[in-house]
């Protein structure tokens, strides 16, 4: 493909950039922190596979400028895009603050490259490697193929040669190039960006913003997205369960909690009429799948619950109104927000909820040669949003379902913990019953004090047994 001179954001990049111009760039931060342990730890081999890994990956040295029509991407050259990995000596009873504060940094976009580095040690075989990425430049689904990369740059470092890694099949300006030949103007009526911008406005209007949680203190007048979470786990016979559920009512898991999900957001704000969010990774084409870059975006799912409605007639608008959003997903957060009727200082969702396979997740532990890794806590926790699940599926080596955990996010400056517990226990509750078979009547469940008990497993009914 011909190479522009001015290289646009990516879809998924615009609500990036604005929230940075907003000032909360350091909200967007995505942290990981690892400890080393074993043989001595060379620091110069791994500052050496750290610029490796910046020269592989074009979007971990891009700069980020306003443009007069707009944001830019600014790629900057592989020999001048230098990483400051400073080495600071340290021990356990600081480490804690330390990785928290290296977490919050809040990059200039416009002339930062948006990953930084530190090594903190603890000793000559015990190190702590903290790195720090701006959310426009990697998603949840780089961070596996960004250290799968840096873990070979740094063995053959440390060997004394560079790394022999394969070539990508894909750069990510050149996806950002085709993603917006692909989907054209959005002033142009006939083209995919405009046609998308106009199923959300559909399909949105009129819809209540915000909706009213039981707050336990007024938003603040500056957002604060300091947030806490609460476990969430559900054991390996509740997996096997809805697994057959959905199975039994051609739906997924991921649809399954979804329909739990919408029901709790429901009971919760008390509203008949409900907007909630996932992610989509953006890279069904296998040619993307070790792609280092922000691909991935927010969809939007409005459900409406008819108090007549039984939860299979539930299950049912689940499943079309995410079909038809999963179809749509291509409308940069900003750009949706200015064209709705709503007031511009309103969210434009409040709940969401994720759910990864853990073979897409990135191992907490690993060995590495002679290396024990582990992963470590940054000690951050951010709530964008006022309810966040962020759930992983996992399996055993035979296939089977092992069990489904993860943490709900929520903002400490909105919620008491104990107002989000009670939110996770009506989830958990309702998740349950939906597990058990239960195709009555949804306006039981609407409740947000609802302890219902699951009646007796029954059969799936299919839509059509309904009309």
């Amino acid at each position: 493909m011909r190479r522009s001179p001015r290289i646009p954001l990516a879809p998924a990049q615009e609500r990036m950039w604005h929230a940075a111009q907003a000032g909360l760039s350091g909200d967007w931060n995505i942290a990981r922190a690892f400890r080393i342990r074993g043989q001595a730890v060379n620091v110069s081999a791994l500052t050496a596979a750290l610029e490796d890994v910046v020269r592989r990956h074009t979007p971990l040295r891009t700069c980020y400028p306003p443009a007069l029509d707009g944001p830019i991407q600014v790629v900057v050259d592989a020999d001048f895009a230098r990483l400051d990995v400073r080495v600071v000596d340290t021990f356990t009873g600081r480490l804690a603050g330390q990785l928290a504060e290296f977490s919050s940094y809040a990059f200039d976009l416009a002339t930062e490259l948006p990953i930084r580095a530190r090594v903190f040690r603890l000793g000559q075989r015990d190190v702590v490697l903290a790195l720090v990425v701006h959310h426009i430049s990697v998603d949840g689904a780089s961070i596996g193929p960004l250290m799968r990369d840096l873990v070979t740059a740094y063995l053959a470092r440390a060997a004394g040669h560079a790394p022999d890694l394969p070539p990508l099949p894909v750069d990510f300006v050149d996806y950002t190039l085709w993603k917006h030949e692909y989907l054209g103007d959005f002033d142009d009526p006939y083209s995919r960006a405009s046609a998308q911008l106009r199923y959300w406005a559909i399909n949105l209007a009129g819809r209540p913003t915000p909706l009213e949680f039981p707050y336990d203190r007024p938003r603040p007048a500056r957002p604060d997205t300091t947030g806490d979470t609460v476990a969430v786990r559900f054991d390996a016979d509740l997996h096997r369960d809805l697994l057959a559920r959905a199975r039994a009512c051609g739906s997924s898991l991921f649809l399954l909690l979804q329909t739990a999900f919408a029901l709790s957001v429901a009971a919760f704000a008390n509203s008949r009429d409900v907007t909630v969010a996932t992610s989509v990774s953006g890279r069904d084409d296998p040619l993307l799948a070790d792609l280092v870059g922000n691909l991935a975006d927010d969809v939007l799912m409005r459900i409406r619950l008819h108090r007549t409605a039984d939860l299979v007639e539930l299950l049912d608008q689940v499943r079309r109104v995410g079909l038809a959003a999963f179809a749509h997903p291509d409308t940069p957060n900003p750009r949706l927000q200015r064209c709705l009727p709503q007031d511009p200082s309103h969210p434009l969702f409040q709940a969401t909820l994720i759910l990864q396979r853990a073979d897409a997740a990135p191992t907490a532990a690993a060995e590495v040669g002679e290396l024990s890794v582990t992963e470590l806590p940054t000690g951050v926790v951010r709530a964008k949003h006022d309810l966040e699940f962020g759930l992983t599926e996992h399996y055993d080596q035979t296939g089977a379902a092992a069990g489904i955990d993860g943490p709900f996010r929520y903002p400490v400056a909105r919620f008491d913990r104990e107002t989000a517990e009670r939110f996770v226990e009506k989830f958990t509750a309702t998740v349950v019953l939906i597990a058990s078979g239960y195709d009555g009547p949804i306006e039981p469940l609407l409740s947000s004090t609802s302890r219902r008990r699951a009646r007796r497993p029954q059969r799936c009914r299919s839509p059509r047994e309904n009309s």
